[in-house]
């Protein structure tokens, strides 16, 4: 993610990365010329350590943390050059809404990691859940379906532009129609 968004070129860029935990793709950004960063974070867990971590790298004062839910409240979100999604769209209930409202916040691109939809992860996710279930953890994970995901961002404007499947994860970034170079033609 970080290498495709420095080769793209984010100097002086605004960022919002949602579920960013501790931060650290975010603070690579910010070394990488980006202007500003926002996290959106949905559990408290992580700001001592975001806070130490941004503090050393020199870029604390560069970053805006909220515990905030963007799908629930999108409006009180500024839109971003670039939005980030590391491995949070299999944690989140409603990937439609969530898509859709980082969708809306990206001015330029949208960046984001998901787990392959196969039968292998599907029987990961279905064992996952029922060890959660009876655990009385209210917390589950979800594997949608790419192409499905890909049209929601479709909807909202953006066209696929890279994609990088790695063993585990896979990362996709979608762009702008209208901010496009003629010359770039999408994956």
């Amino acid at each position: 993610m970080v290498d495709f968004l420095r080769d793209r070129g984010i100097d002086g860029s605004t960022i919002v990365e949602i579920g960013g935990g501790v931060g650290e793709i975010q603070i690579e950004l910010l070394r990488a010329g980006a202007s500003h960063a926002t996290n959106l974070e949905l559990s408290a867990t992580y700001e001592d350590d975001a806070r130490a971590l941004a503090l050393e790298a020199g870029v604390a004062e560069r970053i805006d943390r909220r515990l905030h839910d963007i799908a629930e409240e999108p409006a009180s979100v500024e839109s971003a050059d670039v939005v980030v999604l590391h491995r949070v769209v299999c944690c989140y209930g409603d990937y439609r809404r969530l898509l859709s409202s980082a969708a809306d916040h990206a001015r330029q691109v949208l960046v984001f990691s998901y787990p392959p939809h196969n039968i292998g992860v599907s029987a990961f996710y279905v064992c996952f859940n029922l060890v959660m279930r009876l655990a009385r953890c209210s917390f589950r994970g979800y594997s949608p379906p790419p192409e499905v995901m890909r049209a929601v961002l479709e909807e909202h404007g953006l066209q696929r532009t890279y994609e990088h499947r790695g063993s585990v994860w896979r990362i996709a970034a979608h762009e702008r129609l209208e901010s496009m170079p003629e010359s770039t033609s999408p994956c």
